[in-house]
């Protein structure tokens, strides 16, 4: 059981909301549209090489992958793409930045029965608009004492964001689906970290080593937390 816990952080996508299936789906519909230049397999492996080629310049969220799906599009095909399949992608992106967020079994009973013993953070990368929006509409502000997006999760990122939050590395805890993300950084730095896996992880942060450290909790719910850090 872990005691000296003060400051509890969770990752926002597929760790307190539903995310990557959205992603999924709009893969899965591109390739669709580009089935008169390569073939399904094809596409997602190019698909996924445009994105990692735009990462660096755009960052993660919905508004960088649409540009990618354009970019793709455009590539894929020659700049032989109708325009209409290029509006296509347009409201594409678009609908995905209006889905309803769909909060995750457990997270809001868990983020109650630990708000007010611990000071709870949102720590989470993307675009700041976005995540925002699905922070709101998730009902979930309330229980949180600091909200922190930022362009990446490094070593670095979360060693300043315990030094703001005026606690050693040994009394933080980060929650998240994303080993490569919320997990090995944390781990590196000393502090906490338990790993809720999602059904699905996009190819990005994959990491198939298995992690074994005395600061590592691998849990099927959130609700597990709570038996870990004794709160009853």
């Amino acid at each position: 059981m872990l005691q000296n816990i003060k400051a509890i952080a969770f990752d926002a996508d597929d760790t307190l909301w539903v995310n990557e299936p959205f992603f999924r789906n709009a893969e899965k519909e591109f390739c669709e549209l580009m089935v008169d230049y390569l073939d399904e397999e094809q596409c997602n492996r190019l698909l996924f090489e445009v994105e990692m080629q735009n990462l660096p310049l755009y960052g993660y969220g919905i508004k960088p992958f649409t540009l990618s799906l354009i970019e793709a599009a455009i590539r894929f095909s020659d700049g032989k793409v109708p325009i209409s399949v290029i509006n296509t992608l347009i409201e594409r992106g678009k609908k995905m930045l209006q889905e309803p967020v769909e909060v995750l079994d457990g997270i809001e009973d868990t983020l109650k029965r630990l708000n007010g013993n611990y000071r709870l953070i949102m720590a989470t990368k993307g675009d700041l608009l976005d995540q925002q929006r699905k922070l709101i509409k998730s009902g979930l502000e309330p229980y949180f004492h600091h909200i922190e997006i930022v362009s990446d999760k490094t070593e670095a990122q979360y060693s300043k964001l315990v030094k703001h939050l005026d606690v050693t590395p040994e009394e933080f805890l980060m929650v998240g689906n994303s080993v490569k993300s919320d997990i090995l950084p944390v781990l590196n730095i000393g502090a906490h970290a338990f790993h809720i896996p999602f059904h699905t992880t996009w190819e990005h942060e994959v990491v198939k080593e298995p992690v074994e450290h005395l600061n590592f909790r691998l849990l099927d719910s959130a609700t597990e937390m709570l038996e870990h850090l004794g709160v009853v």
